[in-house]
């Protein structure tokens, strides 16, 4: 992602960014979208980094068709499955977690 100071002349479009009730502001040429200016106030920079990383998107679309073909499993399946396996089930100690487990006793 890059970024880069914009002159004193496009602050009426920032503003205009700002104002705009739907949160973009969209530049057309001969009736076409060009281009969208975005105000990212109100966004995190997380959210920004994870909106514009393709793997991250990647497995976003790949759920969502899950979802929409129904391979997906309700809240009561996945409890279900891991109150079965039980808690930290096959995680094996370290050894500093032994140590200090054989000091306490």
């Amino acid at each position: 992602m890059r970024s880069l100071k914009l002159p004193k002349e496009i602050e009426p479009l920032l503003e205009a960014a700002e104002a705009a009730e739907e949160g973009t502001l969209v530049f057309t040429d001969r009736k076409r979208p060009v281009a969208a200016l975005v105000s990212l106030r109100k966004v995190d920079r997380e959210s920004l980094a994870l909106s514009m990383n393709r793997d991250f998107l990647t497995i976003i679309n790949k759920a969502r068709k899950e979802i929409r073909a129904g391979k997906s499993a309700s809240l009561e399946a996945v409890e279900r499955k891991l109150a079965r396996s039980g808690p930290n089930q096959g995680i094996q100690p370290t050894r500093r977690q032994k140590q200090r487990r054989a000091a306490d006793a």
